[in-house]
């Protein structure tokens, strides 16, 4: 089992970092009024493909776009009994221009959770709200801030107890630092973005969070707003026996218009290589309809 977790680990490291290596640097972008941005920054220029640059800006987290995505998670044979969970995120993400040099961008996560019951005999679900996480990624606008050919935003991530159940949540304070690294040669966005949460609440029960997370994210843009992608959420519980959960898998998406607005739609499906005993899921499909509000051309 340790073997086969750190083997699935490794591949993902080596994929997540290939094409950054590639010969070609990643372009950017000189607007007349000065700012140097780059392709998948969010911001649609008059002389690019509006879907080419919104395919690229959605698989990049620190993008200079509003975007309110919705994402549904099936989880299959959850818990000692096997049942199926489902979670929703709700995670609108908003930009905050600090000045001429930096970006924030903001994203909130709520989800919404369906999930079976743990316990034998009860064949009833629990509905309700998990806990959030709040976390702001401070990201260079210009080119020339870029670590070699790779974009980065660093910030905090907070977790929010809101939790409308024990069996939906540690219903837990907790805070810890977040950081994503992004390369973009080419038709690929290739990435990684890390994070760890402390609970910092001392209310002396069993429910202290120490939370590893790492999702790295490999894209492939093809033409007419198609792109294919995969994106797993690697964790490791350390406060928990069974720490790592570790999916293999992959899917894609498309850009597509409702009217005028553009919306980014996409399905992916992953098979855990790696689970905590008795709780799992085996395998999972994730479906995201995000909704993309463009801040408007530069010129």
């Amino acid at each position: 089992m340790k073997n086969r977790k750190w083997m699935a680990v490794l591949l993902f490291q080596v994929v997540a970092v290939g094409p950054g290596s590639a010969a070609n640097p990643p372009g950017y972008e000189r607007y007349k009024d000065g700012h140097e941005g780059y392709l998948g920054d969010g911001i649609v220029t008059a002389a690019e493909d509006p879907t080419a640059e919104l395919a690229r800006a959605v698989q990049n987290p620190v993008a200079d776009l509003i975007s309110v995505p919705f994402q549904n998670n099936t989880n299959f044979e959850f818990g000692p009994r096997e049942r199926t969970q489902n979670v929703l995120n709700i995670q609108p993400v908003v930009p905050l221009d600090l000045n001429e040099e930096w970006l924030l961008i903001t994203r909130t996560i709520v989800p919404v959770v369906s999930q079976p019951s743990l316990f034998p005999g009860d064949d009833g679900r629990e509905n309700g709200l998990g806990d959030s996480t709040f976390s702001a990624f401070f990201s260079p606008k210009d080119r020339d801030r870029w670590l070699g050919n790779w974009l980065w935003g660093a910030g905090p991530v907070l977790l929010v107890p809101t939790s409308t159940d024990d069996r939906l949540g540690p219903g837990e304070w907790g805070a810890g630092p977040s950081v994503v690294f992004i390369t973009m040669p080419g038709r690929w966005v290739v990435g990684s973005l890390f994070s760890q949460i402390w609970s910092f609440t001392d209310d002396g029960g069993d429910d202290e969070v120490s939370l590893f997370t790492w999702q790295p994210f490999v894209n492939y843009n093809l033409d007419g707003g198609w792109y294919l992608s995969t994106s797993p959420v690697i964790t490791a519980n350390w406060e928990g026996d069974d720490t790592w959960t570790v999916p293999l898998g992959g899917g894609g998406g498309r850009i597509v218009r409702l009217g005028k607005l553009p919306v980014n739609m996409s399905l992916q499906g992953f098979y855990n290589v790696v689970e905590p005993d008795n709780i799992g899921p085996e395998w999972s499909l994730r479906f995201t309809f995000q909704l993309l509000f463009p801040r408007g051309q530069r010129p």
